[in-house]
């Protein structure tokens, strides 16, 4: 009886700490597709941002990684290309010129911006983009776009923001990046079941 206690202790320890270490690097898991620019096509800003995000593919458009962007998750019920929203407008004044920029008004969600994408590519000869998104994103990003590019030729590199409020290894000790991750795990469990 003392042999099955210790082993049923010795089992329970080692599930706590097996489970303390996904909790801990849940951070460094969803954001470990993130990668180092190269030069594409075209640059997707994806929705969903304050900002940060505009300025990244900015940046990037500005250092000669691609030569058109494409902005997604814009409401079509409230956009107007002659009257251009906030982040388009902020993206021009980064230095970027409206011909070069394409807005997606069709996609409300990460499946559809990676399928319409790949379709806007295929229509337009591109090849390969930069996804530009927050650091928790990448998981989902990569599974996502993986699926959506699945038996084409076309290729992408997930490039990250760099929000103050995030942490890979501590994500835990901020309000923003807590929300952040725990609304990734529940989509990407989500994605799971629905699309790959």
């Amino acid at each position: 009886m003392k042999l099955f206690f210790k082993l049923a202790l010795v089992t329970l320890f080692s599930l706590c700490a097996a489970a303390s270490a996904l909790f801990f690097s849940l951070g460094f898991l969803l954001s470990l597709y993130a990668g180092n620019p190269e030069k594409t096509d075209v640059i997707i800003v994806l929705g969903g941002d304050n900002g940060l995000r505009v300025r990244k593919g900015a940046e990037l458009y500005n250092a000669g990684y691609a030569s058109h962007v494409i902005l997604t998750g814009i409401d079509e019920r409230f956009y107007s290309p002659a009257h251009p929203n906030w982040r388009e407008r902020r993206m021009i004044a980064l230095g970027v010129p409206k011909k070069a920029i394409r807005v997606d008004t069709q996609s409300t969600t990460t499946w559809e911006e990676a399928v319409n994408t790949a379709d806007t590519m295929e229509k337009k000869g591109w090849k390969s983009a930069i996804v530009v998104s927050d650091p928790p994103h990448m998981l989902r990003l990569h599974q996502t776009w993986n699926r959506a590019f699945k038996g084409t030729s076309k290729t992408f590199i997930l490039v990250s923001t760099k929000p103050e409020w995030w942490r890979p290894l501590s994500w835990w000790k901020n309000k923003k990046s807590w929300q952040f991750v725990i609304n990734e795990i529940k989509k990407n469990l989500f994605y799971t079941v629905m699309y790959y």
